[in-house]
């Protein structure tokens, strides 16, 4: 749960989807026992299945209200991103994690696991921190050319308080002979 945001930017995951930021909050994702770091290499066959999110916010006096949004910003190909911000994910918390607790919430937009048709691709976690109680919002009427940014705007979410993200490609297929 490293809140340095180096990776996030020669990740170019700070410049493509969000701004720069000061991580403020602890974002840890898990796919069964494997934790998510910055740039690592994950199967789109071990991520088919939500992960595990969990947020520790150690400067919580008050409670405090997330969403969380995995975009792809590389649909449907790196070289020519043409459907970018793929979004696989949008759940806006309904527990309000302090110190030590997992994050909860109904999904907006339920999980779609990694799917890259080509190249590698990022698959990108942004958590923000709701401004005051729930927020209300509904799905978008396409996964494909959403805007991390804007959205984050709209709902005067501010800033990021975390992210972190990995890189997938198409796996090989079984080869018949």
């Amino acid at each position: 749960m490293a809140r340095s945001i180096d990776p996030l930017v020669v990740g170019r995951v700070v410049g493509d989807v969000i701004d720069m930021f000061v991580p403020s909050v602890d974002l840890a994702v898990k796919y069964t026992s494997r934790q998510v770091s910055n740039g690592c290499q994950m199967k789109p066959s071990a991520t088919a299945l939500a992960p595990n999110i969990e947020v520790v916010d150690h400067n919580a006096d008050n409670v405090n209200l997330f969403t969380l949004i995995m975009t792809d910003p590389d649909a449907p190909s790196p070289s020519e991103p043409s459907m970018k911000e793929w979004v696989h994910w949008y759940v806006p918390s309904s527990l309000k994690p302090h110190n030590d607790q997992t994050a909860a919430g109904k999904e907006i937009v339920p999980y779609m696991g990694p799917r890259p048709p080509i190249g590698i691709h990022r698959y990108i976690f942004v958590l923000f921190k709701q401004p005051c109680g729930p927020l209300i919002v509904c799905p978008p009427s396409t996964r494909n050319n959403f805007n991390t940014r804007n959205f984050a705007a709209e709902h005067g979410l501010g800033l990021p308080v975390a992210a972190t993200y990995f890189n997938a490609q198409k796996e090989p297929g079984n080869r018949r002979r």
